[in-house]
């Protein structure tokens, strides 16, 4: 049987790269289940300084995570967790994704993706495919195409 992935993304404030990213690939943040959270905070499992009420929400602070919005509570689901550490990104990632943009043109992308807080970082080619890298708002670099 195969396994499946999960992409685990480090950065500093997991709620907002969980928000950026899935907005930008059109995906669904992952619902926070209450039921689960208070019986944690109720065991002593948790304490209140791990839980943050965001967008309305109360959602633990150390991590979220997105998918596409079909897959939401699926086992096997196609999913991005977004985890805070302290430490700043330093060096060049040595993973990241490449999002396929379908029928919109790369400099529309672009302009959109900055808009947002993107940064340009460069263009490339190879053979008959070009993309742009970008970073995200936290520096997390990714290529669209």
């Amino acid at each position: 049987m195969p396994y499946n992935v999960q992409i685990c993304v480090d950065c500093n404030n997991a709620l907002n790269q969980a928000d950026w990213w899935a907005e930008t690939l059109k995906w669904a943040r992952e619902p926070s289940d209450h039921e689960v959270l208070q019986s944690a905070l109720d065991q002593g499992i948790a304490s209140p300084t791990d839980v943050v009420e965001h967008q309305g929400v109360r959602v633990w602070r150390d991590g979220a995570a997105i998918c596409p919005p079909d897959q939401v509570g699926q086992k096997d689901r196609l999913r991005i967790l977004f985890q805070p550490v302290p430490e700043p990104k330093t060096v060049k990632d040595r993973i990241h994704l490449d999002v396929t943009l379908g029928d919109m043109a790369k400099e529309e992308a672009r302009t959109r993706l900055e808009q947002r807080g993107a940064t340009f970082l460069y263009e490339a080619s190879q053979g008959p495919q070009s993309w742009y890298t970008m970073a995200d708002p936290e520096g997390n670099e990714f290529c669209i195409g």
